[in-house]
């Protein structure tokens, strides 16, 4: 069995600042953890560093069992399904796939290179290469429907985002290694796929650090929590269900000691000044002041004990405008492939949650509202002053790549750098301001697409999972945000407490019908 220990563990960002700051922790084997925090606190990195990406600035991590790790966001369009499963795969697989394949290249009829190609197939039998497509035929029937013969060369592009994690935790939880490093496994996943990822994790028997904003999840899987803040790592022993009550009474406890050592900081100083001036008058205090000097300085070495965790204060004001009463109206659309013909009226002002199964249309119909080609028949209008802003699922978007948060808003929006500045730091993103898109976090990287939506002045919000990387006091940011908004709203989601707040719900279902339903269906 597995298992995760963390020893004085310091993160350092590119720019000098600390991520981490000396923190340990150990996670026992067998034991199922959910890592919590704000986005961009360093989750995602910690993971990282426990699986060797990244070297820490200081301290050590050590793991037994061999590590797999799950990405936040998985594979690139152009990979095949033989390629994304093999990049989960052992180390020792991998490399002996690739050395298969070059002495593969390299036959011959010599007599060396044929005994290269000899060695490399015993290497690759003795590295499990012919034993993990097994598992790997069990997991795309699992995920895709398919054995691996017929989906091993399939674009993984022409997978959704939910049959993608599926495969790849499918893989993970039934390949050799005994500890598991899940980023957000949730995302992407419907709700009969998150109850069976939580079925999956409880029967694996594997050491799991999984992080995840997902609250349902957490309460069914986990048995520990490790949050992540204020560059701070500390382990609540328990369930998510005592978590909240939990920090907050460790928030309590590390105020008061804060607080007890500023007072006895002050009163040392305090004592050193005032033997300072009766040493100025009197030889014989000299000594009394010098040991009161150094006791004090003793303590300002030892250093204040850590501040409170900040509280989160993300402020969404998303405004959008009047547009005509009817805001959409399709009309017999049929999306090619995937779903028979429907009609839809959508009214200014309605909050229309779209439901239904992974691969069954929904972020197609979203892209094709905002303006992408998706073969369809039938007709689509939007209503009189509607612009709608689309929140992409994957969070793929080429026009922001390589660009930093203050370039975005202040360079192509044309803001006020003071103003821009603002708007960044009301969604908590200007500590970040500089770095480019695709390093930011999960939830950074949402939180700007939000950002977008409300400085560009969208009536019609198409949001596809946009809770999905937000930490909990950014998704209820934007849930108060989009009660406040004035226009209307279509959002895909499968966060069943985001769902409560929508008035209408417009199901895609497995047989290709789409049909509006008076509650919320999930499969």
């Amino acid at each position: 069995m597995g298992h995760v220990e963390v020893s004085h563990l310091t993160q350092t960002l590119p720019d000098g600042r600390p991520l981490l700051d000396d923190v340990s922790f150990r996670v026992a084997a067998g034991v199922i953890a959910g890592v919590v925090g704000p986005n961009g606190a360093g989750k995602t990195t910690l993971l990282r560093l426990i699986a060797g990406d990244l070297t820490p600035t200081a301290g050590e991590v050590g793991t037994s069992g061999g590590v797999g790790v799950l990405r936040q966001f998985v594979a690139t369009p152009t990979t095949t399904v033989r390629e994304l499963l093999l990049s989960v795969a052992p180390a020792r697989l991998r490399a002996s796939t690739r050395a298969l394949a070059d002495a593969e290249r390299a036959l011959g009829d010599d007599e060396e290179s044929q005994l290269a190609y000899a060695a490399a197939i015993a290497e690759h039998v003795d590295a499990g290469g012919y034993d993990i497509e097994v598992v790997w035929d069990t997991c795309t029937t699992i995920a895709l429907g398919l054995p691996f013969d017929a989906a091993a060369g399939r674009p993984v592009g022409t997978l959704s985002g939910g049959e993608r994690k599926r495969l790849v935790l499918a893989t993970l939880l039934r390949g050799p290694d005994e500890v598991l490093l899940l980023d957000e496994p949730d995302n992407y996943l419907d709700v009969p796929g998150k109850e069976w990822l939580e079925t999956e994790l409880l029967a694996c028997g594997k050491t799991v650090l999984l992080v995840s904003h997902d609250r349902a999840l957490l309460a069914n899987a986990t048995s520990r929590v490790v949050a992540v803040e204020g560059r701070d790592v500390w382990v609540h022993g328990d369930g998510f269900g005592t978590f909240a009550q939990a920090r907050a009474e460790r928030v309590a406890r590390v105020d008061a000691r804060r607080r007890q050592w500023e007072d006895e900081h002050r009163r040392l100083r305090d004592v050193a000044n005032t033997l300072r001036q009766k040493a100025a008058r009197n030889d014989s205090v000299a000594s009394a002041y010098k040991a009161a000097r150094s006791r004090l300085a003793r303590f300002e070495q030892a250093g204040p004990p850590r501040r409170p965790p900040k509280e989160q204060n993300v402020r969404m004001r998303l405004r959008g405008g009047r547009t005509g009463k009817r805001a959409l109206t399709c009309t017999g659309l049929a999306l090619t492939g995937l779903t028979e013909a429907f009609d839809l009226e959508v009214w200014f002002g309605e909050r229309v949650a779209v439901l239904g199964a992974n691969g069954t249309g929904k972020s197609r119909f979203l892209t094709l509202l905002a303006g992408g080609e998706v073969p369809n028949t039938g007709t689509v209008e939007l209503g009189a002053r509607v612009e709608p802003g689309h929140f992409v699922q994957t969070h793929t978007r080429p026009d922001l790549h390589g660009r930093t948060p203050a370039e975005v808003v202040v360079d192509g929006l044309g803001l006020d750098r003071d103003d821009g500045m603002s708007a960044l730091a009301r969604y908590e993103i200007a500590p970040a301001w500089n770095q480019p898109f695709e390093t930011l976090s999960g939830g950074q990287q949402a939180r700007l697409q939000i950002l977008l939506l409300e400085l560009t002045g969208a009536t019609l919000l198409l949001l596809d999972e946009p809770t999905d990387n937000l930490d909990l006091a950014s998704a209820d940011a934007l849930q108060h945000g989009l009660r406040a908004f004035t226009g209307t709203v279509l959002a895909i989601t499968h966060d069943r407490w985001f769902a409560a707040d929508f008035d209408r719900y417009l199901h895609f279902g497995p047989d290709g019908r789409v049909r509006e339903t008076p509650a919320a269906v999930w499969r």
